[in-house]
């Protein structure tokens, strides 16, 4: 409970110039930390010993500061004033007011390609705080507040050609648990004998087309998964085979968790890409860092191939 009298308590500038010169011995260093000049921090010490009533620092020409035994008793008691007033949270922002970005994206592109690399955008951007959200693709159903959107989808009925993020290319992917259990694929025919794992977001047809096999059908056995992120984890469970974004699986083919069938590659018929709602200067700063991030990734993977 704070007294009920008028207390004549010193200035927090004044506590913070004491502190500082204590602790490096100068009131030149101390100026620069505080920057400031020596002058002034010298001006806030005086008037904190007039108003104290004693001397704290005492002054020695060439050599420095050293503290008065009342200097020696006061230091610590404002020390730990100053820690609690640091430990307030409100006290820990940047003196620069920062921007908050919401961005709803596809859970998978969200899982495997954007939060591994959102501590570089932190790291460049710590102005701007993130807030991260997840859409249902195949229902449509996307954050109504979100700034910005990473949508899965046509080109250019549901995302402009500016917009896109990847180009990316599908292929058959396997564990090698699943492979153990069957015979060696030696022919892409030979792949309609294992399970093939079905989503509504990527039909099995343009792949089976490009490998001559136009008269196969899709997939009718197995649970239907409407989301790519669950299709490459009953991939990786031995379930069955993936027919996957290689970008989205990258980690799991560096790590031999999942393993390329064959060679063939096909382009994805619908993209990823990025749709600005409300346009600002953090808005235009991920985008401009999510599309580096992105051609970073192909160029990645077309040295890779």
């Amino acid at each position: 409970m704070l007294p009920t009298k008028p207390t004549r308590l010193p200035s927090l500038d004044a506590l913070l110039a004491f502190e500082a010169s204590a602790r490096l011995g100068s009131f030149e260093a101390a100026a620069g930390e505080l920057a400031l000049t020596a002058s002034a921090i010298a001006k806030r010490i005086a008037g904190l010993e007039e108003r104290l009533d004693q001397p704290l620092l005492q002054r020695h020409s060439g050599k420095g500061l050293s503290l008065t035994p009342a200097g020696h008793e006061y230091l610590p008691q404002v020390r730990q004033a100053l820690t609690l007033l640091l430990a307030m949270p409100q006290h820990q922002r940047g003196s620069r007011p920062r921007e908050r970005l919401r961005i709803s994206s596809t859970p998978t592109f969200a899982r495997q390609l954007l939060v591994p690399a959102l501590p570089d955008f932190g790291a460049t951007h710590p102005e701007v705080e993130l807030e991260l959200t997840l859409s249902v693709p195949l229902l449509a159903e996307g954050d109504a507040g979100a700034d910005l959107e990473i949508r899965h989808g046509a080109v250019p009925a549901e995302i402009a050609p500016e917009q896109v993020l990847l180009q990316d290319r599908l292929a058959p992917l396997a564990a090698p648990a699943l492979l153990a259990r069957h015979a060696p694929l030696r022919t892409p025919a030979d792949l309609l004998a294992l399970p093939l794992l079905r989503t509504p977001l990527q039909p099995w047809a343009p792949w089976l087309r490009a490998a001559g096999l136009a008269d196969a059908p899709e997939p009718e056995d197995g649970p239907r998964l409407v989301d790519l992120g669950l299709t490459l984890a009953a991939a990786l469970a031995g379930q069955g085979v993936a027919l996957a974004r290689l970008s989205l699986a990258r980690h799991e083919l560096a790590e031999g968790r999942l393993v390329q069938l064959f060679a063939l590659t096909v382009p994805a018929e619908r993209h990823y890409g990025l749709v600005c709602h409300r346009p600002s200067p953090a808005a235009a700063a991920f985008a401009a860092w999510l599309h580096g991030h992105c051609r970073a990734l192909a160029e990645s993977s077309s040295a890779s191939a």
